[in-house]
Order: structure tokens, then sequence, then C-alpha cells
């Protein structure tokens, strides 16, 4: 029965009454092509949209990587309430939690006995908080998953670097494994090694990581206590890093990886027709930094970002893990709650309606019974359209019902029989006349095209330009993107930040750096890459003497090529202008890839009405350097 005879048939109503001998028997559905993702992979492509919780000693030192030597007893917490927590990311759309356990600082947030360097030695609840157990627990009451974060690297064991370090490690594993029910996800993070407290040695440690933690033996380990949870993200995991921490994923965005170490530029992009399933995650902070800082606060990404974020990652087959910070409460911020709220109610509001519901499919091919056009609108996520082997471009039309005006398309292929399509397009049939709206590569786990305009079609038709075998597509969805609602921006009410509306540029070495002082990222002094015997220089006066404990140096986040910001910094202050004293030289930890505010801690207070910034040299090699703000800090009271 031919495609077209069918839809008359249904049309008619003849279908129900058609007798068991029409009924055709079901085809052989297609071999599966290339790489294909495991069980666990497939759950964790269906999340699409997690949250990221970034609570530990941090959040109480201002800082982003703690060194090691933090007293637990700064871990206070004057109103931890795991359940708002949970409730702001829930009403934002996010399916699961990440809980940080630890970070490279090695402050460990549950009771564990393997090291004193954790919540027992705190003043929350007098040492017998577990904040682990807490947020696993509000996250399960709240119908969503939970996943945890170990750092590999530790900055205040003794032993790091060294065997007995690994075997503390691996107990680390086994404790979070085996204490907090199922976990949907363990995340390892990428970060290992250089300065640190070390148990008091105060020095440096470089390690191999692959062949320091064996890393199939650690996969393994997790995997024997909890089989369902994606590992991330080193060669052998079932998850890999996007390559950056801007929420942004590769056009296309392949979930196949060559089976040799990670690569960054292949980690963005992912490697057509590679032998692993290895998809991509896009991990990006609802703030500059990871940790929460008071001087973010008038920095929270707005829900319009939100929007664009979710295209950038969700929208290109990855999926979001998007951080949330607590503040020194155990709270997220008022701003941070409602841009949530105005991006999930938005995006529920978006996806609550499929627009192509009532058409009706045909093709230019189909393989037969139980792979009929008509199975990309039903909603199942076991079944899809497919043609016979020897047909790799087919085309596909939807019949729309009228007046239907949508702007997003989502396109899904089926995942279990590999990444089929290569390159396809988008047309619809307006006035009669058909034109192109969009043409990419790669489908995926799903594919979302957000046009410009709203579009009111008769027919909507998708072309497989190019393929290694025939498609299986799982769905076509259309949807009208509901617009979010604009959230008033806050200023940042912490008296120990002080404000640049009276500071400016005296002196420097390349034009344009008044930008720094704009409280703009978008904005940065940009100019040729420094060297040691010619460093880049900029001399701010802060329009009055001042007591500083510190400064902040902001990195451009925009996309430039071949540009990155300092490695490492020098700061002098004077109060005249005539004596310069040194209050401070250093690295600035991560910054080539993190991109967060560097906050530098002076070692004693200093008196300044002028601060002179130098620096000699890129975190990585690149032609230009490039800064989006400087700002400082004066001593906290009390």
């Amino acid at each position: 029965m031919t495609e077209v005879s069918r839809r008359l048939l249904l049309a008619s109503g003849l279908a129900a009454t058609a007798t068991p001998a029409l009924a055709a028997t079901r085809a052989a559905a297609p071999k599966p092509w290339g790489a294909t993702p495991s069980k666990r992979q497939l759950a964790w492509h269906a999340r699409e949209q997690y949250a990221f919780v970034h609570f530990s000693i941090n959040t109480f030192t201002d800082r982003e990587w703690g060194y090691g030597d933090e007293d637990p007893k700064l871990f206070d917490p004057t109103d931890f309430d795991p359940d708002q927590i949970v409730a702001a990311a829930k009403a934002g759309g996010m399916r699961g939690i990440i809980l940080t356990a630890k970070h490279h600082d090695g402050f460990c947030l549950w009771p564990t006995m393997l090291t004193e360097h954790c919540i027992r030695n705190s003043p929350y609840k007098n040492g017998k908080g577990d904040v682990v157990g807490e947020m696993e627990r509000a996250t399960r009451r709240a119908g969503l998953d939970f996943g945890l974060y170990l750092s590999p690297w530790d900055r205040n064991h003794a032993d790091y670097g060294r065997p007995a370090y690994v075997e503390y490690f691996r107990k680390q594993v086994v404790e979070l494994c085996t204490r907090y029910g199922t976990l949907f996800e363990f995340w390892f993070d990428g970060a290992n090694g250089g300065d640190g407290y070390y148990g008091g040695a105060r020095d440096t440690r470089k390690i191999d990581a692959p062949k320091y933690y064996n890393w199939p033996s650690i996969v393994a380990l997790v995997h024997q206590h909890q089989p369902m949870a994606c590992t991330f993200d080193p060669l052998g995991a079932d998850v890999r890093w996007v390559g950056n921490e801007d929420g942004v994923a590769g056009d296309p965005c392949w979930p196949t990886m060559p089976n040799h170490p990670y690569v960054q530029s292949e980690g963005n992009s992912g490697v057509r027709g590679a032998p692993l399933w290895w998809p991509a995650e896009t991990d990006v902070s609802i703030r500059p930094g990871w940790f929460y800082h008071a001087d973010e606060d008038a920095k929270v990404k707005t829900p319009a970002r939100l929007v664009k974020l979710y295209d950038e990652s969700v929208g290109r087959g990855t999926n979001l893990n998007l951080n949330l910070p607590p503040d020194r409460r155990g709270r997220l911020a008022d701003i941070d709650v409602a841009v949530l709220k105005s991006f999930g109610t938005a995006q529920a509001a978006t996806f609550a309606r499929d627009l192509a519901q009532g058409a009706v499919a045909t093709a230019s091919q189909s393989r037969g019974a139980g792979f009929s056009p008509a199975n990309v609108l039903d909603g199942r996520a076991d079944s899809y359209w497919s043609t016979a082997d020897g047909i790799t471009t087919p085309s596909l039309v939807l019949d729309l019902p009228p007046g239907r005006a949508f702007d997003l398309i989502r396109l899904r292929e089926h995942l279990p029989l590999g990444l089929r399509v290569t390159r396809f397009a988008v047309d619809a049939e307006v006035d009669g006349r058909w034109r192109e709206l969009a043409q990419h590569a790669c489908i995926g786990a799903q594919r979302i095209i957000r046009l410009p305009a709203l579009v009111t079609a008769r027919r909507l038709r998708l072309r497989i330009l190019e393929a290694p075998a025939c498609p299986a597509i799982r769905e076509i969805a259309l949807f009208r993107q509901v617009a979010p609602t604009a959230v008033a921006t806050v200023v940042a009410s912490d008296p120990s930040i002080v404000a640049t509306t009276r500071w400016s540029i005296a002196a420097a070495s390349a034009p344009g750096a008044q930008a720094l002082l704009d409280n703009d990222t978008a904005t940065s002094w940009a100019l040729p890459a420094p060297k040691a015997s010619a460093p880049a220089s900029v001399t701010i006066d802060l329009g009055a003497t001042e007591t500083l404990a510190g400064f902040s140096l902001t990195p451009s986040r925009a996309v430039m090529a071949d540009t990155a910001p300092p490695k490492g910094y020098r700061i002098e202050t004077s109060t005249d202008g005539t004596d310069w004293q040194e209050a401070g030289k250093g690295e600035l930890p991560n910054i080539a890839y993190a991109l967060a505010t560097q906050r530098i801690a002076f070692a004693a207070p200093v008196t300044a009405r002028l601060l002179r910034l130098s620096f000699a040299e890129t975190a990585i090699p690149a032609r230009r350097l490039a800064i989006a703000g400087i700002g400082a800090f004066r001593p906290r009271s009390g």
C-alpha cells in the first residue's frame, strides 16, 4: 500500500474497518549504524537539563579554587535550605541536581571518617550535619534525580600525587556511591595537580592523570555500585566535556568521539563517524563564577540568556548542566530564583503544545509496516520513521492544520540505531511555494531550529541531504516560543565591594582600557599579547584613598579568535603616584578555561589611591590579551 493511498484510507475512515487480511507484516528493523549509546547513556540523554550546585568552603572564602589550607570552621551556613535550592531548580525546568561533594580544596560535605578536612569539624549543626545527605533527600522529595561531583584533585591531602592518595580517593568514591541512593551521574573534574597545601607541605605536585588514577578502574568502580550512573569526563567515561564553560556546544555537536584521550577542539564539536558514543555535557553557571560571590548579584544571567543557552546546548543534542550557587546562608539568592522561575515558566508554556499534532505525515519512501511516517508524530521514544536500506536521502512532509504559526522546530533521531543523518534541510510551503527554512548537520538526540520570525505554513518538509544509512527519525515537532518575563536586575549590596563609579584610567600600555571599568563583561580591554620583556600594564585612579583587602579581575568571555586572558599578574599600589609598593603577584588559576572572576586577597590590607597592574603573558598561547574588568574589595567587618 502506498503512502498516498494509506493517507486517503485514513482520511475516509475506512482504516478502522480494514480486514485482518489487509494488515501488513511488520518489516524488519534497520541494523544499527556506527557507535550506539548504552542503556545508561540513553537515560542520560532523556534528562536534557539539570542543575549543578557548587556550595562548599569556597562560598565562605570568596574563592573559586580553595588552596586546601582552609579551617573547616569557616563552613557555617546560617540558613541552609536544600528544599529552597531544589524547588528553584525544578521551577527552572531542571530534572536533576549534581552537588559538589568535594572541590579541589579537599573539604568534604559529608561526615566521612577518611579525613578531618570535612563537615564533621565545622560549626554546621555542631558537626552533625551532612549536606550531601540533606541535598539528596530534598532532591528526591521534589521528584528529581541526584548526582555527585567529586574532585580528583585534592589540595589538602598530604599524599596527593602518591599511590596512597589514589586509595583514599577510591574509598571516597565508594562512600558516595553507597550512602546516597541511586545516582544518575558521577562527575570527575579535569583539574588535576598544581599548587596546594598538601598537609602543610605547600608545594606543587604534577601528575599524569590517566596513569595516576587509572581511570578505567575508577569508572568501573562507580558502575560496580551505580550501574546507571553516567561518569564524566575522562576517556572511558560515559559523558564528555563540551570544551568550554560558556554553555555553548559546537554546531554541529556530534555525540561520537575517537578512542583516544580527550582533545578540546574535538570535545566541542565531536567527530562524525568516530567509534565511541561519548556525548557532550554543556556546563555553565547562572553567574560568572561557579561559587557564590556577592559582587556578582548584578551579573546573573537573564531569562532570555538562558533561553539562548538552551538553544546552544540542549538544542544541539547535548545536555545542559546549569550551575546554581547557594550563598552563605545556604540558599539561592532572590535574583537567581526569579530568573529560574521566569525561564522555567516560559519554557514550559513553549513546549506545552506540539503544533505538529493533527498533521498528516507522508514520505517519499517508507520501510513498511511499523516504520510509517506517522510515527514522527506519536510522541513515543520507541517508534520512528525509516526507509528501505538503500534509501538514504528521502523526504517527509507534514500536511499541517490551517493557521498553525510556529518559530521552533524540534527533530529527534532514534538513538539506539546510531547517528544516521549527516546533513538535512527543513522547508516550509507558504502561499503555494516551498522555501528552505534551515539546513544543518547532525540531528542526534535532538536538534532545535529557532526561526527568526513566526511562520504559518501549509506544509513542512524534512529532506535528508546526506546519510550513510537509511534514516530513523523519531520526532518532528513544532512550537511557538513564549518569551520569558524580564526580571529586574539588582545592585550588589555588599559593603566590602568598592564601587568603580569614581575610578578612571590614569595610564595604560594600549588604548581601550576604559572598558575595564564599565561593569560590563561584554566589553573588554583587548591588546597585543604581552611579553616578559614588554608586559601590558594599566594604572587605575580610585578617585579617593581606600583601604583595600584585595582586587578582582574578570576575564573576557566574548568569543574572539586567538585571544586569551592573562596567565598571572603583578599589582602595585600608591597613595601619591610617586612611591609604589608591590601588593602581590602570582598565577590566575584555571582562568583560561573557567573564565571566572578571580578575587585575589592581599597578604594584609593596603591603603591606596592608585593601582598598577601588569601582565607578562597570556594564559594559553594567543596573539591578543583580553580582560573584561578590574575591581577591588575592602576588608570585611566583623
